[in-house]
């Protein structure tokens, strides 16, 4: 498909989830911050992680698939993924906020590369893909228990995750 046509789409979908797509698409191009609040709950839920571990479960999930788009708040202290309808208000993890139903989230204008407000670790491809919530799961659990994610949780120090000796923990797959 050309690229365009997956550009058009990319924001078709994340519009489609409001009455008026057309006005949505308009607040996106007329904001020189490139975002608009669009309701949690209808086309998706929003599981949002801190930014350590959220930052590095991405790549988790890329194998062996791809993840719902992944957008990430300015400041890089909030990560969000992209999950069914339903998943918030079934979810129980420590440190990560859920945004389902009767919450509003912000969008980011899924055409803009500059200027909005939060960015993406994964776009949205315009195909309504979702993360997998079972997938998600695990995958901060990995991504936790890496070797960076795990000393990005809040009130753990850089020394908990080293071995007692105090060395450094060698990666399986090299350097």
């Amino acid at each position: 498909m050309h690229g365009t046509a997956v550009a058009r789409r990319a924001v078709e979908w994340p519009a489609s989830v409001v009455p008026d797509p057309a006005a949505c698409r308009r607040e996106w191009a007329r904001r020189a911050d490139g975002v608009v609040l669009l309701p949690a709950g209808k086309g998706w839920d929003v599981l949002t992680l801190p930014g350590g571990p959220g930052r590095a479960t991405p790549a988790v999930l890329r194998c062996p698939g791809r993840p719902g788009p992944v957008p990430v708040g300015f400041d890089g202290e909030r990560v969000g993924f992209l999950v069914p309808p339903g998943t918030a208000g079934r979810w129980l993890g420590t440190g990560v906020r859920a945004a389902g139903r009767g919450t509003w989230v912000v969008g980011p204008d899924p055409g803009r590369v500059r200027g909005a407000r939060t960015r993406r670790l994964v776009p949205p491809g315009g195909t309504g893909l979702l993360t997998d919530p079972v997938r998600l799961e695990i995958a901060v659990h990995e991504a936790v228990a890496g070797p960076t994610g795990g000393r990005a949780l809040p009130g753990r120090s850089r020394s908990a995750a080293r071995p007692p000796s105090g060395r450094r923990r060698e990666r399986p797959d090299g350097p």
